[in-house]
């Protein structure tokens, strides 16, 4: 008879083990529901707007791209590169459309890669910002630049992240578009790449902390 009793008491402790077990996972953090993520650097392709200031979203995607030992390859309406963080799948794209038609570009990769917008971050630069400050916004108006214009023309919103890259507007009245499309000078030059790398950190917490703890740590 003990035997017996000490049979059903062991079968009842296993049974509320593992309903408990069972109870358990369910109060574990959720993965979330999108791992995929699309980061679209601004730019202009060609040798001659290499190290322009309207091309900072190019420099800081060349730099993802490269730490991670991946490069780009030409596809439709962008070059683009796979890499991964921290189980996050990041596509990155830089549109090969110029900078006046991005909407083209990113429509056609946020539906052919099925991402939502929300894990969309797009790398650009910013008059209104000293050069080499850094904001991130959650969403926002075009500000008078051509390629968040036609992103949000294309996708009817101005609901998407951004990473706004300071190039300062140091320029007379009038060469606003001569002044963008210049290089940085040498001593940009020598401070882009510490900066560039900042915005690298700043890519990397969208993705794994999302826009609102971004915003809370970077935007200081």
């Amino acid at each position: 008879m003990t035997k017996i009793n000490d049979t059903c008491r062991s079968s009842k402790f296993f049974t509320l083990f593992y309903k408990n077990l069972t109870n358990l996972r369910y109060l574990q953090p959720k993965k979330p529901k999108f791992m995929k993520y699309l980061i679209v650097g601004l730019g202009n392709i060609g040798q001659e707007y290499l190290l322009t200031r309207h091309n900072i979203g190019f420099l800081i995607a060349d730099h993802l791209a490269a730490q991670a030992n991946e490069s780009f390859s030409l596809e439709r309406l962008a070059y683009r590169a796979s890499i991964k963080h921290k189980g996050r799948s990041l596509e990155i794209i830089k549109p090969t459309t110029y900078m006046n038609l991005s909407g083209k570009a990113v429509q056609h990769w946020l539906s052919v890669l099925k991402i939502p917008v929300e894990n969309m971050l797009v790398l650009v630069d910013d008059l209104a910002l000293p050069f080499a400050k850094i904001r991130v916004r959650e969403k926002g108006s075009a500000a008078g630049h051509n390629g968040l214009r036609d992103i949000e023309a294309t996708l009817q919103s101005q609901n998407y992240a951004r990473l706004r890259f300071g190039i300062g507007d140091n320029f007379p009245k009038g060469k606003q578009a001569d002044y963008v499309l210049s290089n940085f000078n040498k001593d940009e030059q020598a401070e882009l790449p510490l900066k560039i790398e900042q915005a690298a950190k700043i890519v990397e917490s969208f993705c794994t902390l999302g826009i609102a703890q971004t915003m809370n740590f970077f935007n200081k």
